[in-house]
């Protein structure tokens, strides 16, 4: 019994110590496995891990090299600035050297006068020694002949040639005086034309036609709109008339108003940018460009305040010279000619010794009164002047405006400058073309006729004044009051105004209704 237990304990002994070395070595493969497995993953962690970094590097060039291009663009755009300017300076710089020129040519000339003046008092001198020696032989002829005293004759001589020297004075100062006016002409003429020079700057004449440019004939049709009504609403809308021929990718607005040109313009850029394009959008875009053009016209005033240096102008003032931007006085554009009457004042001001800047504030305002829509039955230097009186501007530069034109008498030395170089902007060959004056005047009279009927809301003179087309309120005037204003609106045009051919009278009359769904 004792064996069997110590028999059994061997064996159990045996059989554990076999066991804890069999799973030893299985501990041990399982480790290598897993060691193996891990060395695996982390080199396939670490290729992903490159990767990944190169794709960064990658990344991070491209930026860069993006960046570095980016860079030299500004730069390359720099020195085309800076080329520009330089260009710009040696313009100036040979311009500044033509003027020394002038100058240098102008001194010659001074010195050549002083050099026939030095020469004419020396003919004079030269004509006092001759006398003088006239003068002695005639007291000794006189002492010899008639036998009387020398101071009797002496006197007598004396007399004698106090006359004819007074004679001989007077012709003498008589031709150096005709001499100096023709110098004086001269000169004169030449500070004028290098005043001009000076400020020379190129002027447009004013037309009525704007092309607008489009991408594709495609557009012309939806401008037009199904039966014409696109394009009927946008006319209505601005009182410019719209030509879509078969000019490719181009149609042309025209009317003899700038504003409404400019207006339309941009309404039409908005709708074919936009691509919805229908009656009740037309009217939204127009009014919402009516707004900008305000705005432009007001920013236009202010930049040209700044430009010339000319401050505290009243605010309604400053719009008004904005407003000139879109007016013309005989085909010339009335802002760039007041600007250029602004200037010219300030040299000649500045060469008299007044202040350069209130006579540049004169230029700048002195056709202020071309500017009102409502314009009165006034000249427009007077209306400028009680519009200057209106909005606080000194009593000299109120008198500069009005009497520019010699409306009323002058009492300021700044209103001969003004005049003058109002003058001098005005007079250049080619600055300006009176039929065009006279046509937008024809148009504008047209319009307002037509205006003054009672019921009348709009009127727009299009096609040269070849086409009144009159807008009235449905709820005051019926169809057959309608058909009676044009035939009364064609007759008066027949009775009291000049054109040539014939003009057509449309009288418009729609009825709208409006809902608005909450």
């Amino acid at each position: 019994m004792d064996i069997i237990i110590i028999t059994g304990i061997i064996t159990l002994l045996v059989g554990g110590t076999a066991s804890y070395f069999l799973w030893d070595m299985l501990l041990t493969k399982s480790k290598q496995k897993l060691l193996a497995d891990a060395e695996i993953q982390a080199e396939m962690l670490k290729e992903k891990k490159m990767l990944q970094a190169k794709e960064k590097f990658i990344q991070l060039k491209s930026e860069h090299e993006s960046y570095i291009n980016e860079r030299n663009l500004r730069i390359a755009g720099t020195e085309n600035k800076l080329k520009q300017k330089e260009t710009i300076y040696l313009q100036r710089k040979e311009e500044l050297q033509r003027s020394f020129k002038e100058l240098e040519t102008s001194e010659r000339e001074i010195e050549t006068i002083r050099e026939n003046l030095s020469i004419q008092l020396e003919l004079v001198e030269q004509k006092e020694e001759e006398m003088h020696r006239l003068h002695k032989q005639q007291v000794q002829q006189l002492e010899a002949l008639s036998g009387i005293s020398a101071d009797e004759a002496k006197s007598q001589l004396v007399d004698s040639l106090k006359n004819e020297a007074k004679t001989e004075a007077m012709s003498f100062i008589q031709e150096i005086m005709d001499e100096a006016k023709m110098t004086a002409n001269k000169e004169a003429k030449k500070i004028i034309v290098k005043s001009i020079q000076r400020v020379a700057s190129e002027t447009a004449i004013e037309n009525s036609v704007t092309v607008f440019h489009i991408e594709s004939d495609e557009i012309k049709g939806r401008i037009i709109g199904r039966e014409g009504r696109n394009i009927r609403a946008l006319e209505a809308a601005t009182g410019v008339e719209i030509i879509v021929d078969d000019t490719p990718e181009a149609i042309v607005l025209s009317a003899f108003d700038p504003v409404r040109r400019e207006i339309a313009r941009l309404a039409l850029h908005q709708l074919v940018t936009d691509g919805r394009i229908h009656p009740a959008r037309i009217e939204e875009v127009v009014n919402k460009v009516k707004k900008q053009v305000e705005e432009e016209i007001i920013e236009t005033g202010k930049r040209t305040t700044i430009d010339l240096g000319v401050h505290g102008l009243h605010p309604e003032l400053i719009r008004m010279i904005g407003k000139m931007k879109y007016r013309s006085s005989y085909g010339q554009n009335l802002l760039q000619h007041s600007r250029e009457t602004a200037n010219l004042c300030a040299i000649m001001a500045a060469e008299l010794g007044l202040n350069p800047k209130r006579a540049k504030r004169a230029g700048l305002l002195h056709d202020i009164g071309k500017v009102p829509d409502d314009e009165p039955e006034l000249p427009h230097a007077i209306l400028g002047m009680k519009l200057a009186e209106k909005f606080k501007e000194k009593p000299d530069i109120c008198n500069a405006i009005g009497s520019h034109h010699d409306e009323v008498e002058m009492d300021s030395l700044l209103a001969p400058i003004v005049q003058a170089c109002d003058a001098i902007s005005g007079a250049r060959p080619g600055a300006r073309r009176e039929a065009v004056e006279s046509y937008i005047k024809r148009l504008n009279d047209l319009e307002n006729m037509a205006l003054s009927y009672p019921g009348v809301t709009k009127t727009y003179a299009i096609q040269a004044g070849r086409e009144l087309r009159v807008i009235v309120g449905s709820d005051k005037m019926t169809d057959i009051e309608a058909e009676n204003l044009s035939y009364d609106i064609a007759k008066k045009i027949q009775d009291e105004m000049t054109y040539p051919g014939q003009v057509k009278i449309t009288v418009i009359r729609e009825t709208r209704a409006v809902s608005y769904a909450k």
